[in-house]
């Protein structure tokens, strides 16, 4: 059964392979259409989530900049820096959704993929995030 976690670590792996491999949207959404969420509501959410970082990263990245003190984003790790993009655009579009779940999310989406500390950094950012919708 299709979740939205599985939409958000799509969105993930999505982020990374752009961050990491610099390919392009276009090429990366190919190769992922075969690995979306089968139900076609998760699938959008996933493509949404994924195109909503693309389009707002530089603002997503201000904001991240301005709250990661003593953290640039290119020394964070690619997988923790795209959980906390990730995090920060759903806190940003999608205000039916509590910030304390996208929060949660984040924190297991990194156990899942990222370092045993991860999720402690990755909280602590989107942590002080939380103004973002207050903004």
């Amino acid at each position: 059964m299709s979740t939205r976690r599985e939409s958000r670590e799509c969105s993930l792996k999505m982020l990374y392979t752009f961050d990491n491999c610099k390919v392009s949207i276009e090429n990366v959404y190919r190769f992922f259409d075969g690995y979306f969420p089968k139900s076609k509501v998760y699938k959008m959410f996933a493509i949404s989530l994924f195109m909503g970082v693309c389009r707002n990263k530089e603002e997503i990245d201000s904001f991240i900049n301005q709250y990661a003190k003593n953290w640039e984003l290119d020394r964070m790790a690619v997988v923790d820096r795209n959980i906390i993009r990730l995090a920060v655009y759903e806190i940003m579009a999608n205000r039916n959704i509590p910030i304390n779940v996208i929060i949660d999310e984040a924190v297991e989406i990194s156990k899942k993929y990222s370092t045993k500390n991860s999720g402690k950094f990755i909280n602590g950012i989107l942590d002080k995030l939380k103004l973002i919708r207050t903004l």
